[in-house]
Formats: structure tokens, sequence, C-alpha cells
């Protein structure tokens, strides 16, 4: 008997290269997966708003970096011994008003730069439901503790969703007409806001990234949600809090997403940095040994190679490890 479902998973009709540009936006699933592939040399920037959840708010981070639209101090709010924005994930919140400031509109800058030579864009949604603040209606990104009586929670609809990106889409048309964009939904459940409300919120995001790739060119869907509610299926696959996937699964999809969306020769270069990573980690007993100095000099003059074979993958870290004493 067999008791694990697997389920094929169709091959992208375009592929991605190590010389091409990444950037993720959105849940924290993202950055797992945007991490994995920045951990392996691809080029990526992501999230440069931090993380953000729902399907509005990462419109409207995208949208002030598609028009690099700077904030100014009154859009701050000072709570928890810290200034904050409602646009933006608490690793921007500190206590000096100029730096918050100043990171924000950096990374603002650096988001409309990498945009515009971005090849890929991987938006991850984790939940339909949005807050409003309640003194002045305005979306809330990230609530930074602040009690939530001071909020409004409501559920998007699969309209509002589909309206809102079907705009977005031709915005990110017109500053980048190269790019390719995949949905994805996030496995992580947000069992806050109730199991059953939770569902709901998935089915909606689901429903409405289908929707807006069966309207859209350049645009596809990679089954990440799918791969870990309905392929790995185990809490084995789960943190400790039962609601984040752990290693194993975050490696499983993105083995999943290597088959379906890398050319050949970026598996090929792919499995050669994957070896030298390894041995990068590798700690001898004895770093005095000919057999050690030996193994050093091998993989320094894989690094090499590569670096002179493949320019845009930076391999300064792992040439500097072989080489040091």
């Amino acid at each position: 008997m067999d008791f694990h479902l697997r389920f094929p998973i169709q091959v992208f009709s375009k592929k991605i290269h190590y010389s091409h540009q990444l950037f993720f936006m959105g849940s924290c699933f993202a950055e797992n997966i945007g991490q994995t592939m920045e951990n392996y040399k691809f080029n990526v920037l992501m999230n440069p708003n931090g993380v953000l959840y729902n399907p509005a708010s990462i419109a409207l981070a995208l949208r002030r970096v598609i028009h690099n639209k700077a904030m100014n101090d009154s859009q701050l709010v000072f709570a928890n011994d810290c200034w904050n924005s409602w646009e933006h994930h608490s690793r921007f919140s500190k206590p000096d008003k100029v730096q918050c400031l100043t990171e924000i509109n950096n990374s603002i800058i650096n988001g409309h730069q990498k945009l515009q030579q971005t090849e890929w864009l991987f938006i991850t949604f984790g939940s339909a439901f949005v807050y409003q603040l309640n003194s002045t209606g305005e979306l809330v990104g990230n609530c930074h503790k602040i009690p939530q009586k001071e909020f409004t929670k409501k559920l998007l609809t699969v309209a509002e969703i589909m309206s809102d990106y079907t705009k977005l889409l031709k915005e990110l048309t017109a500053i980048n007409n190269n790019l390719k964009v995949v949905f994805t939904v996030s496995p992580v459940r947000y069992i806050r806001d109730g199991v059953v409300e939770n569902n709901i919120s998935k089915a909606r995001l689901i429903e409405a990234v289908h929707n807006l790739i069966a309207e859209n060119n350049n645009t596809f869907y990679f089954p990440a949600y799918e791969l870990v509610i309905d392929d790995l299926r185990d809490y084995r696959f789960y943190k400790s809090d039962l609601v984040h996937p752990n290693e194993q699964a975050i490696d499983y999809v993105f083995e999943k997403l290597m088959d379906a969306v890398f050319d050949q020769e970026t598996k090929n270069i792919f499995e050669k940095i994957k070896d030298i990573i390894t041995a990068k980690e590798h700690r001898p007993f004895n770093k005095d040994t000919e057999a050690y100095q030996r193994f050093k000099a091998t993989y320094l003059a894989r690094c090499l190679t590569l670096n002179k074979d493949y320019k845009y993958i930076n391999l300064d870290a792992e040439i500097a490890c072989f080489t040091k004493p």
C-alpha cells in the first residue's frame, strides 16, 4: 500500500537560470524558499518591506517599489518604544525615527532598482484576512503588537483580490516587460484566525490565483501549499508549533521547484555549488594534514573554475574559506 500521495507538477514553459535576478514577496514561506535560493548563490532580493501576509498589503508594497515612492516621517507611528510603519514588518522598527525612515526608504530605492532587472517575481500569499486601522481606515500590513481593538479585521473576497492584481500585473509589466510572476500560497496555517477560517482564507487565495493565471500571460502557479498539505501531509514535516513547515518540508518543496522551473544548465551548476557549500561546512579533525590541504586546493580550483565560467555567481566567501591557512 502507498501511504504517500504524489501528484504531477506542471513543468513551466519558461525556465530559471543562474544569471537571472529573482525577487520574492510575501509570507515567511517566501523567505524560506528565497533564502534557500540565496544560500545556493542565486541572485535574490527578498521582501523589501519585510514579511507580509495578505494580498492587499503585498500589492501596496509592490506599488511603492514600482513607483519608487518614498515614505515621510508623518507616516510613521510610535508604539512600544519604537517608530514603526503600518506597511512594514517590525524588522524596520527602530527607537530612532530618522534611522527607521532611512532604512525604509533605502529599501524602497533598492527594490525599485532590482525590480527593473528582475526576471522572476515570486509572490506568496499567506492569508486573505486584512486589518484596517479604525482611526483612519488605513490598511495595516503589521499591527506591531498594538491592541486588536484598534483594528477592524476583514476577509478579502476573490473578486477584490483579482481586481487589485489585474491592475498590479499591468503596472509590473509597464516597469519590466520581461517579468515572469510566480504565485504561490503559503502552507503555513494561520490557526490564530481559527482552523475553519484559515481554510476559507486559503481557498479564496487559491481560487483568485488560478483565475489570475488564466487571464494573464507570463504568470505561473507553483503548488507549494499542496505539496505540504496534500503530498507530505504529516506533522513530521512541521516545526514544534505544528504550524510552520520544517527544514525537511522546505527542502522537499525546493526540490520540486527545481524540477519544475530550473533549466538543465542551472541544475548542473546547482549540483556543483551544493558540493562546494558542503565542502565549505566540513570541519576537519586536523587542519595541518596534507590530505586536508589537498582537499582545500581541490575545492578552491572548483570555485575558481565556476567563477571564470559563470561570472554572475558570487563565490567570494567560499574562495576565502579554501584560501585561508
